[in-house]
């Protein structure tokens, strides 16, 4: 079995030692970099199936090596970050990331993050029809691909799984803590915002007019579900 590729990005060289001890006791094939620009290089040349990506690093910044990385690929990204306020937490996930890990943090706690990541990407479709197709959406569940209006959207492996849950029940209302634990599973240690996040940036794609949503509506006090209509 292929060993998957996780690149760790972050300028504090113990850190960066010790995720790799830790990722490596783990049966990943690693790879390092300190700075922003150098972490764009090896993301083209390795095609990683994960970066641990730091917030704060030298040459580019964090924040900038996530938006050009999910311009150009959908590589999941885990984001590290020394902020401990809600809003700041949320920056990375608003930028499409995938989850993130406040410093200091337990090696084993990320390990087990970049489990759940790399399992929620590489998971099989659930039972059910390959294709779920609404008005003028189409959910390929094999090809893992989205198609509105005719045209393929590229949504990150979370922003799939959102749709894919809430598209497989229309008319339902999901609470935020159902749709953290059918997205994210129980091993996800996340607050209820988070689901906000990647539902705006669903939205933004997925929407005609990402202000008046047709797909994924709000159902106040409540959570969010994927219009009958």
């Amino acid at each position: 079995m292929t060993k998957s590729k996780i690149l760790i990005v972050d300028d504090d060289h113990k850190i960066v030692d010790l995720v790799r001890l830790y990722l490596e006791r783990d049966g990943y094939r690693v790879f390092v970099a300190y700075d922003g620009l150098r972490a764009l290089e090896l993301a083209r040349q390795k095609r990683p199936d994960l970066i641990v990506l730091d917030l704060l690093l030298p040459e580019v910044d964090g924040l900038d090596v996530c938006r050009i990385l999910q311009n150009e690929s959908r590589v999941p990204i885990i984001m590290l970050t020394a902020k401990t306020t809600e809003a700041d937490k949320l920056i990375g996930l608003d930028l499409g990331a995938d989850d993130y890990v406040t410093k200091p943090f337990s090696p084993r706690e990320l390990v087990a993050r970049v489990r759940a990541v790399l399992r929620r990407v590489g998971e099989k479709a659930p039972q059910g029809p390959p294709e779920i197709c609404l008005a003028d959406l189409v959910i390929n569940r094999r090809r893992h691909e989205v198609q509105v209006r005719g045209q393929v959207v590229d949504l990150t492996p979370t922003e799939f799984r959102l749709l894919e849950v809430l598209a497989a029940e229309p008319g339902r209302a999901f609470t935020r803590l159902e749709l953290l634990d059918r997205v994210f599973g129980y091993d996800f240690e996340g607050f209820e915002r988070t689901v906000d996040v990647h539902v705006k940036n669903l939205r933004k794609k997925i929407e005609p007019d990402p202000k008046r949503p047709t797909y994924v509506k709000t159902v106040y006090g409540v959570g969010y579900k994927f219009s009958e209509d």
